[in-house]
C-alpha cells in the first residue's frame, strides 16, 4: 500500500465529560477573558440567562436572537452588542444557530469564543461558516472562526427532543459520509469518519424509547464530535452544497434537510465511487450506502420528503439550477438533469435507485 496525505488537527481545545459545562468560567479565565457574552437561540434563551447568572462578574450579559443558517443581519446585532458591552469573548450555548452566530462574530472580530454543544451538529469544530444574505447562503474557510474552547457535556443533550436528536443526528452522520469519498481525506479523517459513524448508528435507536440513556446519549454526542472534526479538515461536496442551497434560498429547517438528502446525496456519489462508500453498507445494511442510509433514517423516525418542509415541487427547477452553479468538487460529475432528478425523489421521499 502506497500512502501520500497531509494532516493536521484542529485548533479547538476539546473538553469533553459529565459535569464539563459548569467548568465554563474556568475556560473564560484560561483564555485570559473577564467579559463573557453568552449567545442562544430564543429557544434556549432562559438557559443562557442561568449560564450568565453562574458566571457571575466574568459574563456581562446575554444576546439571545441567534437563528437557523446565520442571517447577517442577526451577526451585525451581536457584534453590535458586543461592542456596547465590552465583551472579550462569546459563550456560544446550543447547536449550529447559536455557534454559527459565534463564529461569523469572530470572523469580523476576533473576538475569542467557547462553545458549549448541546446538539450533534458538529459546526464547533470546524473553521466553515455558513451565512446568509438577501436570499442566498455563502460558505468561507477561514481559521478565524474555529472556537478556541470546545465543551461537550452529555448532561446538556439528556432534555434533547427525540426528533431533534435524531435529525441532528443524520445531520452529523453526512459529514462522516462525505469525509469518506473527499479529495483531499487521510486516513484519520476515513477511521473519525468511520467510528463517528458507527457510534451515532449505535445511539440513536436507543434514544427513541430512552431519551435520558446517559450512555447512548454520550456515545451519540462523541459520535458527533469526531463526524463534525472530519467536516472540519475535509473539502464539501454534492450534499453539502444542496443543503445549503435548500437553507439559504428556501428556508429548509437545517437539520431535517440533511436527514433528508443524506440517502439521495450518498448514494448518487456512491455508484461513482463504490469502493469507498463500502463502510456505509457495512454499518447501516446490506444494500447500497444510500439505501441502506433510507431504511436506517426511517427506521429512527426521520421526515423522509423535502415536501414536508413547504417546499413546493416548481421550487425544484431553481433548487437544480442554483445548485448545480458553482458546484463543490464531487466525485461524481454533477450535470442539471440528474441533479433535478435527485430532488424529486428527495422531494417525494422515494427510495434512492442508488
Amino acid at each position: 500500500m502506497t500512502l501520500s496525505f497531509t494532516y493536521q488537527g484542529s485548533a479547538a481545545r476539546i473538553v469533553f465529560g459529565n459535569g464539563t459545562s459548569g467548568d465554563v468560567g474556568k475556560w473564560v479565565e484560561a483564555l485570559e477573558c473577564r467579559r463573557a457574552l453568552v449567545l442562544s437561540t430564543p429557544h434556549q434563551a432562559s438557559d443562557a440567562q442561568a449560564m450568565s447568572k453562574r458566571l457571575g462578574n466574568l459574563s456581562v450579559g446575554t444576546f439571545t436572537e441567534a437563528t437557523m443558517h446565520t442571517p447577517v443581519d442577526v451577526t451585525e446585532r451581536a457584534v453590535a452588542r458586543a461592542a456596547e458591552l465590552g465583551a472579550d469573548c462569546v459563550v456560544s450555548l446550543g447547536g449550529g444557530s447559536t455557534t454559527g452566530l459565534g463564529k461569523a462574530m469572530a470572523y469580523r472580530t476576533d473576538i475569542q469564543q467557547i462553545v458549549v454543544a448541546t446538539t450533534y451538529a458538529g459546526s464547533e469544530v470546524t473553521p466553515i461558516l455558513g451565512q446568509t444574505e438577501n436570499g442566498a447562503k455563502t460558505t468561507l474557510r477561514s481559521p478565524k472562526v474555529t472556537p478556541e474552547v470546545v465543551i461537550y457535556d452529555p448532561q446538556l443533550t439528556l432534555g434533547l427532543p427525540v426528533g431533534m436528536s435524531i435529525t441532528s443526528g443524520l445531520n452529523a452522520i453526512a459529514h462522516a459520509a462525505e469525509g469518506l469519498y473527499a479529495p483531499d481525506r487521510n486516513p484519520m479523517t476515513t477511521m473519525m469518519s468511520i467510528d463517528g459513524m458507527r457510534a451515532l448508528k449505535d445511539a440513536l435507536p436507543v434514544l427513541i424509547d430512552s431519551p435520558h440513556d446517559g450512555a447512548a446519549r454520550e456515545k451519540a454526542l462523541y459520535g458527533a464530535w469526531l463526524c463534525g472534526t472530519v467536516l472540519g479538515q475535509i473539502s464539501m461536496s454534492l450534499h453539502h452544497k444542496i443543503c445549503h442551497t435548500l437553507g439559504g434560498s428556501f428556508d429548509t429547517p437545517h437539520a431535517e434537510t440533511h436527514s433528508v438528502m443524506l440517502p439521495h446525496t450518498i448514494g448518487f456519489n456512491a455508484s461513482a465511487v463504490p469502493d469507498l462508500m463500502t463502510p456505509i453498507s457495512d454499518i447501516f445494511g446490506d444494500a447500497t450506502p444510500g439505501q441502506a442510509l433510507y431504511d436506517f433514517a426511517k427506521s429512527i423516525g426521520s421526515p423522509m420528503a423535502l415536501s414536508d418542509f413547504g417546499l413546493s415541487e416548481a421550487d425544484l427547477d431553481r433548487a437544480a439550477d442554483i445548485a448545480t452553479k458553482n458546484p463543490y468538487s464531487n466525485p461524481r460529475t454533477i450535470d442539471r438533469t440528474a441533479i433535478r432528478a435527485l430532488l424529486q425523489d428527495a422531494w417525494s421521499g422515494t427510495r434512492p435507485p442508488y
